[in-house]
């Protein structure tokens, strides 16, 4: 039985049927979860409308192109829900290509084993388990005594919004803010970020947050680094107060504003005090390396364990609890190892550590910077800003981490991912040929400024 059809959970059901196990999985609202319906991939869609908007409206002589154009956000924005719809519609076919029983409703577990589910026409069905898959997300966090509605938003109601806010305060700078940030930048929305910590995307290496910071500046995005939210007020528009660590506070006012302050774990209303489940302070479910939770059959994947809230790792757990329930022996994740990307406008993605991270662990870090402004083919494209970051050990020259911002930067990384997990230095990715002119020499030449001319920074 497997609770929840997002990434980690039809995952989970095609691998357990592939293994001849009889699986059943609840869905109580998107089949494909939030990735598909409301998050990754309409977004990805919405950053593609927005890549063709900026060359039309504000890099069109470059290209040779003349005349007006109308930029139509409605119209892409349809678009966008066309993908998500086709693409949830697939997930449907899945579970019935693998004779997979798809049952809308609502489960909560009565023991461990046993679990109720609602239907969506109020019937109640009652089912036994050999073993279950938890895979029931994440909510975005709000702001206490803030509420979503009207000019309040979340990821989800931005996305679903046919038309954009003339003006757009937006709360944190994670994945999601930056993200929305690039897209309604693009059609010409104002667009304020306030972000709590010190920097953009704190998550990232430093010098990714500042590239993104002077690009960001450059496309007329404001931002307050340092910052908080104090308090909101909502009617037609939205008054914001912030206050700066160091100065006064101040008021921001808009049409709308965008929470983007990070996930909490769905785990309430799903029984898991009965079943067994043991949950951490933050509330994320305990799991092992095989995705086992404190109740033995019980197995628990994707962003309610809070390991690594993205889908693409969703996925991998929810391979290992199948092949794990299947009775094999499937590698754990190495966390370390799993690609980040963010859509961005330029892109962000890494591996690793960052510059600091790798000096806090003790290693003596060898660093080197390849710009996308060196690259023939970034040239060409016209998508000069950017570059290629690599972290090595100076002894062995093991890449510890890489960093990218840049075009296409997220369909750079997997040759670095693979260069991570599987131990490889900088002189093996450096000795690799790569195709002339592509962007992906920018890899090759991050890997070489290790071996032979690092920056020093």
């Amino acid at each position: 039985m497997i609770l929840g059809a997002g990434p980690g959970g039809y995952v989970a059901a095609v691998r357990a049927a592939q293994l001849g196990l009889k699986v059943a999985i609840v869905e109580g609202r998107w089949w494909g979860g939030v990735c598909l319906n409301v998050g990754c991939i309409p977004t990805k869609a919405l950053v593609r409308n927005a890549e063709v908007a900026d060359i039309v409206t504000k890099r069109a002589a470059d290209f040779g192109l003349k005349g007006d154009v109308t930029i139509d956000y409605t119209a892409g924005w349809q678009r966008s829900r066309d993908v998500a719809d086709r693409m949830a519609k697939g997930v449907r076919h899945l579970m019935k290509k693998n004779r997979i029983e798809a049952i809308d409703g609502w489960g909560t577990f009565t023991g461990t084993h046993s679990l109720s589910v609602t239907e969506a026409d109020g019937t109640t069905s009652e089912w036994i388990f050999s073993q279950a898959i938890i895979a029931t997300g994440a909510r975005p966090k709000l702001l206490p005594g803030v509420a979503v509605g009207g000019p309040v938003m979340t990821y989800e109601q931005f996305i679903m919004a046919e038309k954009l806010p003339k003006s757009l305060i937006i709360a944190g700078s994670g994945a999601v803010g930056v993200e929305m940030a690039s897209i309604a930048a693009s059609f010409g929305v104002d667009v304020t970020i306030v972000e709590y910590l010190d920097r953009l995307v704190p998550n990232e290496d430093e010098m990714i947050s500042k590239e993104l910071a002077r690009e960001f500046k450059q496309r007329g995005i404001k931002v307050h680094t340092s910052t908080a939210v104090k308090n909101v007020h909502a009617s037609r528009k939205v008054t914001v107060t912030i206050e700066p660590s160091e100065g006064e506070a101040s008021k921001l006012r808009a049409d709308a504003l965008l929470l983007a302050l990070g996930f909490a774990p769905n785990t309430s209303g799903f029984g898991l005090d009965a079943a067994g489940v043991v949950l951490d302070d933050n509330g994320f479910i305990v799991t092992d390396d095989m995705m086992r939770t404190g109740a033995p059959d019980i197995f628990a994947v994707g962003d309610v364990t809070g390991k690594m809230m993205l889908a693409h790792v969703a996925q991998r757990q929810g391979v290992i609890a199948a092949e794990a329930i299947a009775g094999l022996q499937p590698e754990p994740i190495d966390y370390d190892s799993m690609p980040r990307a963010t859509y961005t406008d330029p892109p962000i993605a890494s591996v690793g550590l960052t510059v600091a991270q790798a000096r806090d662990a003790g290693y003596d870090v060898k660093v080197s910077r390849f710009p996308f402004a060196a690259n023939g083919k970034a040239q060409g494209m016209g998508e000069t800003g950017g570059f290629a970051l690599l972290v090595a050990d100076t002894v062995h020259h093991e890449i510890l981490g890489a960093h990218l911002i840049g075009v296409d930067a997220t369909e750079l990384l997997p040759e670095l991912v693979l260069a991570k997990t599987w131990d490889l230095t900088a002189e093996e990715v450096a000795v690799t040929v790569h195709a002339h002119p592509t962007l992906s020499e920018i890899v090759k030449g991050a890997a070489e400024g290790i071996v032979g001319h690092a920056i020093d920074l």
